[in-house]
């Protein structure tokens, strides 16, 4: 049983939901006021509308059929979030000289390279700067995660001195340098 999957989705006046049948499977539509995204249904999953209320329900009781149960609830619940609400990442940039500027539609990093690093974001994310921070937001909760991890991949911050992008309020332990190493158990065992 899937706790997850059998909790009813709550369905804002502001999104529209339909159940298409498609090629090999159905698709579950969602519109709303910050875009549009379609989601197809796993196997083993049906899908029933009623009273503003989406409901999932497991075709048959073995292992994949009750994880897809609950994955699917999951990618349905975010769907409709992204396109009433959208989802958002902050990336902030730490080290002096570092910053972060927008051409067009491209992210232009300058982060201790020789060159400057350029980004295009794919279609359906829209990439901004604001002083020493990168926000990232779009409907597709996945694909916002993933455009934020590979922009901090571009410069992880390092153990050290902590510079580098970073996600907002990420920790990031800090290792002691060899001047503080070095004077402890060298300077006794002498």
């Amino acid at each position: 049983m899937s706790k997850i999957g059998k909790k009813p989705i709550e369905i804002p006046k502001d999104v529209e939901v339909q159940i298409k049948p498609a090629d090999g499977g159905t698709i579950l539509a969602f519109k709303g006021k910050e875009g549009s995204m379609t989601l197809p249904l796993l196997p083993f999953i049906s899908v029933d509308l009623k009273d503003g209320k989406l409901q999932f329900t497991a075709g048959k009781d073995h292992k994949q059929a009750r994880s897809n149960w609950g994955t699917m609830a999951s990618l349905a619940r975010n769907a409709v979030e992204g396109v009433s609400k959208g989802f958002s990442k902050m990336l902030d940039i730490e080290g002096i000289g570092f910053r972060a500027t927008i051409e067009g539609a491209t992210l232009v990093l300058n982060v201790g390279f020789t060159h400057p690093v350029k980004f295009q974001p794919p279609a359906g994310v829209k990439v901004s700067v604001e002083k020493n921070a990168i926000k990232i937001s779009g409907i597709d909760k996945n694909l916002v995660g993933e455009i934020a991890s590979q922009i901090r991949r571009i410069k992880p911050p390092e153990p050290y001195q902590g510079k580098g992008i970073r996600y907002r309020g990420e920790v990031v332990r800090r290792k002691a340098g060899k001047k503080v190493a070095g004077t402890g158990a060298g300077a006794a065992a002498k």
